[in-house]
């Protein structure tokens, strides 16, 4: 069975619609579950203009692509490493990618990129988002400028050792979790152990229509590849090669050896740690900062580690390991394995942009936060910083739901309240008797305004006694008010139980969908067609929360 759209969607006029169209969408704002920094980002608040370089727009992007012609990559250790990692993979050979990587070589094609960790069979529903968002400008822009390439590329942060995060998916409102005692990079983590959790995966989706064809999806990534970073090569390459998508796994040593200047910068002199603490002492006045740098922003990655690299009196050595490193010894570590460098949060997004001719990068709430800390970062290397566009969110509703909402006098935007704010609503609105004191509120306001009229020509200083006397009656009439309300929830018990069921369905553990639910049962329901939908349904540069119904 297919998801569908009643309509297509105008991504240059997106309006709010009612629950009765296929597809709407929601200002950001509206959702209750954005932080500040990302709401005056999309809003355009002068506040931050000074912490990135292009608008989230046409001419953002176009501005973004005249910089970058005039800072080139190395374009042939690019391809040669794209094309050695898909042979290596035995993943060689696929039209549309092999395509894709040649014209990475041309001076006119520019990358739009998204990153992510290799999660477990990808973790949250938004790893497969931000991957169709760049897909889908990439798009876009070949429309926009037929005499340019854009490639989709998506850069796997194989290098992060977070396992409690990785290791781990929601399916079925259950957590099941990768039980390993490996440690370092999680990329480079073998894949054995896996074999129970294809198991369980497997008894909830092999009934579903294309459930047999996602398991031997699945068992054929993790179960035939010798690593997870190559097990989500696989699956990503898969699930995405139709569209072009081109995987980098930038944990290679030609590639890192392109970084290596800023990485014994980094080690001697940890100047990017001062430029990007001064970032953040400014945009600590208004926002609570993503990441904080550190005074070597690397970790040094040997087989099962991957540690932080700290300055000592006598060189370097690596936390909590008995590895040190004189200062001629790092050196020339340095100089013979630049693979065994890794980045942190604050010079990874530099090494991107390094080696990908880059004009765009999708990512979430998170990643926008810490990248507007980069701004002076990339300009003292002289590399061009990105048009940052906040990845695409979704809210995927099945029709029968939106229909049982429609029957309950709600709208699908409706369910972004709290439990509670959308039974007082219900219980307002159907009600036999009167569970809201507003209008005796009023009477009561403009009968002590009258007594403070009175009292103030007699003597002004009675004047605050009656406001006391009215502030203490107007917390009363609340709190009848709220007393009156709880008691009539209680004849609405049906209904009450109706809604939180709703709304644990849109938004389980009380969070986005998108962040706890993983994509394996939709493609299990729907196949390709669940791919296609939400690559159909996912605006360039339109920043808005889309709400999605589909047929079960």
């Amino acid at each position: 069975m297919e998801l569908r759209a009643s309509f297509t969607p105008d991504y240059n006029n997106m309006t709010h619609t009612t629950s009765q169209s296929s597809v709407s969408s929601l200002p950001y704002a509206a959702t209750g579950f954005y932080n500040d920094i990302v709401l005056d980002y999309v809003s355009g608040d002068e506040k931050l203009r000074p912490f990135y370089q292009h608008p989230v727009s046409w001419e953002g992007v176009d501005a973004a692509m005249k910089a970058r012609a005039l800072a080139p990559v190395n374009r042939k250790v690019l391809v040669e490493a794209l094309e050695q990692q898909y042979k290596s993979a035995g993943l060689n050979g696929d039209a549309a990618v092999d395509s894709a990587i040649q014209l990475l070589a041309q001076p006119t094609t520019y990358t739009i990129c998204a990153a992510h960790q290799p999660n477990i069979f990808t973790g949250y529903l938004y790893f497969i988002y931000k991957i169709l968002h760049a897909i889908r400008l990439a798009e876009s822009l070949r429309d926009r400028y037929p005499t340019s390439s854009f490639v989709p590329v998506f850069y796997m942060g194989s290098e992060d050792a977070d396992l409690d995060e990785l290791g781990k998916i929601n399916l079925g409102g259950e957590k099941l979790v990768w039980n390993t005692n490996q440690k370092g990079a999680v990329g480079r983590m073998q894949t054995k152990g896996l074999e129970p959790l294809l198991q369980r995966i497997e008894g909830q989706l092999s009934v579903l229509p294309y459930g047999p064809q996602l398991m031997e999806l699945l068992r054929t990534a993790y179960l035939g590849s010798k690593d997870i970073q190559t097990a989500t090569f696989h699956l990503v390459h898969e699930l995405f090669r139709q569209y072009g998508l081109v995987v980098l796994i930038a944990d290679q040593p030609d590639l890192k050896r392109i970084m290596q200047p800023v990485f014994e910068d980094d080690l001697f002199n940890q100047t990017a740690s001062a430029i990007v603490t001064d970032t953040v002492s400014r945009l600590t006045t208004s926002y609570k900062v993503q990441a904080n740098p550190r005074s070597i922003n690397l970790f040094y990655l040997k087989d099962d580690i991957r540690n932080r690299i700290e300055r000592t009196e006598n060189g370097f050595a690596v936390v909590d390991t008995g590895i040190e490193f004189t200062v001629a010894e790092m050196k020339n570590e340095l100089e013979q394995f630049p693979e065994r460098f890794s980045p942190n949060v604050i010079l990874r997004g530099l090494y991107q942009e390094t080696i990908l001719p880059n004009i765009a990068f999708i990512g979430g709430g998170g990643e926008l936060a810490y990248w507007l800390e980069l701004k002076e970062l990339f300009q003292h290397y002289k590399v061009p910083y990105p048009v940052q566009v906040l990845r695409n969110s979704f809210l995927l509703v099945p029709e029968n739901l939106a229909a049982k909402i429609d029957r309950m006098g709600f709208t699908l935007p409706d369910f972004f309240q709290p439990t509670d704010e959308l039974m007082n609503q219900l219980v307002k609105r159907d009600s036999s008797v009167q569970v809201h004191l507003s209008s005796e509120l009023r009477d009561s306001q403009a009968f002590y305004q009258h007594l403070q009229n009175l009292a103030g020509k007699i003597d002004t200083t009675l004047v605050p006694h009656v406001q006391a006397l009215e502030k203490q009656m107007l917390h009363r009439l609340k709190e009848l008010e709220k007393k009156m309300l709880r008691a009539e929830k209680r004849k609405f018990s049906d209904q009450s139980r109706q809604l939180q069921a709703i709304r644990n369905i849109l938004f389980p553990n009380n969070a986005l969908q998108e962040r706890v639910e993983n994509f394996l049962p939709y493609y299990a329901q729907h196949g390709p067609a669940f791919i296609d939908k939400i690559y159909s349904e996912s605006p360039p540069l339109e920043q808005a929360f889309r709400i999605v119904k589909y047929e079960l």
